[in-house]
């Protein structure tokens, strides 16, 4: 079983308790009425969705019902780290140990 650490309840516990909520740290266009269709169907639609470290956003839907980050390592599906909806991206060569 797939194990999730909240860091708002601070504990570890199944994916079941949760809800994928797409890609982390996305730019909301900042006058939307002033995108052309293509700019706001990218920005709804084009995602990333990479082959190794992805930043995503995850809801503690059955505990705390509150929206937080994670860095997960698709190909193994490892959580590498997850924190709080207002702080900083980490640092993947921190999680990971690569020099990138």
């Amino acid at each position: 079983m797939l194990l999730i650490h909240c860091p708002y309840c601070e504990q570890d516990l199944p994916e079941l308790e949760f809800a994928y909520a797409g890609e982390a740290h996305i730019a909301r266009p900042a006058d939307p009425s002033k995108l052309t269709d293509e700019e706001w169907r990218d920005f709804l639609f084009i995602r990333t969705n990479p082959k190794g470290v992805h930043f995503e956003r995850w809801r503690h839907v059955n505990g705390c019902a509150r929206f937080f980050n994670a860095v997960r390592e698709t190909v193994g599906d490892k959580f590498l780290a997850t924190y709080r909806a207002d702080e900083p991206r980490p640092d993947i060569s921190s999680l990971t140990g690569d020099a990138k």
